[in-house]
């Protein structure tokens, strides 16, 4: 038995009963010469612990090894030390450099086409793109991800980047009327438009919230095609000092109100930034009760 006074516990707002935590603690002792990320993805294995795109849910699982390893239930391997990779640099090519103003109306351009980027080739250009011509530059997202390559019959108009959702957010948190325990079991639900960007040589009236709404129509069939589960919320940050949301609300998406500007708290760490807008936009009706409930199901669930 495992003892310590250690019946039950909540990690990542799943709860891991005795029965569990006994099983864990047999894998660390079973497994002792596996690395620390190779004894989480076991135990991930044997839990049937996932993210909802079917992923091990390593991170998670990793936090409640060193908890449980802090409350003497086992001692783990030492943690291994990886040379880190090297970051990939975006090289700037001629195919991004800026073309022939774009200018008119939305129907003298169009068809409007927000595709999702599958091709490598195209992912890059799309990279390219936000790390020259975006304001906040490109970021690797973690996790899921979509990124659309934007096409007019004009050329190529912008890209857009869908990402995993911020861990807490207490305007949107409240909104959405969720426990931390249901937050951080179906966080994953949520998207986050992380980038979204027209190339500063179109000036078409309308074309931002033409994109926006074509995509909110489609990204439950692209994220469930490449990520074996459909979102059921998005949101956006946007910043005041540089935008209005203007294209958001066209598009119908719904101000909810700011961020603190202080980033999400770590041991240690400290992180500020200037309050920006919040902005949502629910991919299906009942989207509060799912993300309220345990009934969301990721890829290997279904």
């Amino acid at each position: 038995m495992i003892g310590k006074g250690i019946s039950t516990i909540v990690q990542c707002g799943r709860e891991i009963s005795e029965e569990e935590l006994e099983l864990i603690r047999e894998t660390v002792e079973l497994f002792p010469k596996l690395s620390q990320r190779d004894l989480a993805e076991t135990i991930c294995e044997h839990l049937g612990w996932f993210t909802a795109s079917g992923n091990y849910k390593r991170e998670a699982c990793l936090k409640l090894l060193y908890k449980l390893e802090a409350k003497g239930l086992f001692r783990l391997p030492k943690k291994r030390t990886h040379a880190s990779p090297r970051r990939p640099s975006i090289r700037i090519t001629a195919g991004t450099d800026p073309d022939q103003p774009i200018v008119g109306r939305l129907g003298e351009i169009g068809p409007i086409s927000a595709e999702v980027a599958l091709r490598t080739q195209t992912i890059r250009l799309c990279r390219e793109y936000l790390f020259r011509y975006h304001y906040l530059g490109y970021k690797r997202p973690f996790g899921c991800y979509l990124y659309y390559l934007i096409r007019s019959r004009a050329g190529i108009v912008g890209c857009a980047l869908f990402s995993g959702a911020a861990k807490a957010l207490g305007a949107r948190d409240s909104w959405i009327g969720w426990t931390e325990k249901k937050r951080l079991l179906n966080l994953g639900w949520v998207i986050n438009n992380s980038r979204f960007l027209i190339l500063p040589w179109v000036k078409v009236r309308n074309l931002s919230s033409h994109v926006l709404d074509q995509i909110a129509r489609r990204i439950g069939d692209g994220w469930k095609n490449r990520w074996g589960y459909r979102p059921v919320l998005m949101e956006s940050f946007v910043d005041p000092e540089y935008y209005e949301g203007s294209c958001y609300k066209a598009a119908g998406w719904e101000y909810i109100g700011m961020t603190t500007g202080e980033g999400l708290v770590r041991r240690g760490k400290s992180y500020t930034t200037t309050p920006k807008m919040i902005f949502v936009k629910p991919l299906v009706g009942n989207f509060r009760e799912l993300l309220c409930s345990g009934e969301l199901r990721g890829r290997r669930e279904e």
